[in-house]
């Protein structure tokens, strides 16, 4: 038989582990120095530099082991901001210009606050039904604007990358694919697909099947005649069209596929027709943007970010798929110890539909911001990113060197410098490299067509036309120091 252990060994151990429970004095000193610093950066945030080169990588971190002792706020404080808020990209900054930016809005990081304190559990209808309600009610508000019907349901996500999978395992199940028959099944997407659209195949066990890459247009959209000629030889040859996986708003070019007419031949084959729309797909809250991305509607799912388009703190993704049913189908998992759940017909789990069993209660973070602002300043902000791209691409359009990609669609920019001597291409790069030890802008590049080729994406919510315009003098200034040392 176990011995009783004794009570003063346990009452010894609560003493220490009470200390985790900090009383309201200390915590009110803790949360005032935390605020202070993070008003004080809010206060800087148009003076501190979009890029600083990581010179000791936040070395100061790996200096500073965890240990037994505790250690001052003020301290930490320090160490957070030598070593992780100064060097390296400052995605708060409204100078971020590369990639597609993330957001960071204030109001979000009071739901989290909110959300880390109470610590709701939003996986499962019953052990927090207000919580589920709210994740549910956003996924719906989400689903009306993109077009898909009443019922259809999705998951909010950590990102595009989870999104995708989920989208690209429910096309899997919804097919009745065999795994023997993996080899011969065909997913149909373009060389602009997002590398997590490639990895979320693989995850999915997809590895072998074929990816038919589609012929693009000048533009870099999918070509839809050679879409359907593909299907078709692929019939042809005896093998399994699957999926098909189209842009609305890729990386690389800002790219728009011709979601309706993808969507037609999606239908008249039976295919499953997934749109990644984490850029992009948040631009149909604008009028313009609800004209680009015609046909959005027609797809079975879709993944959209409200960390880039909502403006929200990075770790905020959702997809939307119009067939619950094939969620369950992929998701729906139970177990012994949660035999006690009792299930709410109404509201369907986030855990029932995602990967996730235990999750942090996102929709809080989404939610507290579009409640206190309302929509009117989230349209007005995709908006003006639009035509800050566009503007962007007239002016550079207008300086002597500069080729221009195609007018954006959305808010990114291609562009490259063609130098009077030289490669191009390590010019190019070398623009990168000025504009980067600058630091003012943070600017990025790709490849397109065999080319290096740099860009520029305005969705920072901080970006204004005054950011622009920096950017556009940046550039002018560093292409004339380059040629002057070629």
């Amino acid at each position: 038989m176990t011995p009783i252990p004794d009570i003063r060994e346990i009452r010894g151990l609560e003493k220490v582990s009470r200390l985790l429970e900090p009383g309201a004095d200390t915590r009110k000193g803790v949360r005032d120095r935390v605020l202070a610093y993070t008003e004080e950066f809010l206060g800087k945030i148009g003076e501190i530099r979009a890029f600083v080169f990581p010179h000791d990588g936040g070395v100061g971190i790996l200096n500073d082991p965890i240990g037994e002792d505790p250690v001052p706020i003020d301290r930490l404080l320090e160490l957070v901001r030598d070593n992780i808020d100064l060097p390296g990209l400052n995605p708060a900054s409204g100078g971020h210009l590369a990639y597609i930016p993330g957001g960071g809005l204030y109001n979000s990081s009071l739901g989290d606050y909110m959300a880390a304190i109470m610590n709701r559990y939003a996986g499962a209808y019953f052990g927090g039904p207000g919580a589920v309600r709210l994740e549910n009610m956003l996924l719906d508000w989400m689903n009306g604007i993109v077009g898909y019907p009443a019922g259809s349901s999705g998951n909010l996500t950590s990102g595009g990358s989870i999104s995708n999978l989920i989208g690209v395992v429910a096309a899997r199940d919804a097919s009745g694919l065999k795994a023997a028959e993996y080899s011969r099944a065909v997913i149909y997407l373009t060389e602009q697909a997002h590398h997590s659209v490639h990895k979320a195949i693989r995850i999915a066990g997809l590895g072998e099947a074929i990816l038919r890459n589609i012929p693009m247009d000048a533009r870099f959209r999918m070509s839809v005649p050679a879409l359907g000629a593909a299907i078709d030889q692929d019939k042809r040859e005896g093998l399994i069209p699957l999926m098909i996986i189209a842009a609305a708003g890729s990386t690389d070019a800002g790219a728009v596929d011709p979601l309706h007419d993808i969507g037609e031949i999606a239908r008249r084959n039976s295919l499953w027709y997934h749109i990644d729309a984490a850029y992009g797909g948040f631009f149909v809250l604008t009028d313009e943007g609800k004209k680009i991305l015609r046909g959005i509607e027609t797809s079975d799912s879709l993944v959209v970010d409200p960390h880039k388009g909502l403006f929200l703190p990075y770790g905020t993704g959702a997809v939307l798929v119009k067939d619950t049913a094939r969620l369950l189908e992929s998701f729906h998992y139970t177990a012994n110890y949660m035999q006690d759940l009792i299930p709410d017909s109404t509201a369907h789990s986030p855990a029932d539909l995602s990967p996730e069993l235990t999750k942090h209660f996102r929709g809080l973070r989404l939610w507290l911001p579009l409640k206190l602002h309302g929509l009117a300043p989230f349209r007005a902000g995709l908006a003006e990113k639009m035509l800050l791209a566009r503007y962007f691409h007239g002016r550079l359009g207008e300086v002597p060197g500069f080729e221009m990609g195609p007018e954006p669609e959305l808010s990114v920019v291609t562009y490259r410098y063609i130098p009077r001597r030289g490669d191009p291409d390590r010019f190019n790069e070398q623009i990168v490299r000025e504009t980067q030890k600058d630091g003012r802008v943070f600017l990025s590049s790709t490849i397109l067509n065999g080319r290096y080729t740099l860009r520029l994406a305005a969705l920072a919510f901080r970006t204004h036309l005054d950011t622009i315009d920096l950017a556009l003098d940046i550039l002018k200034h560093t292409v004339k120091k380059l040629e002057r040392s070629v």
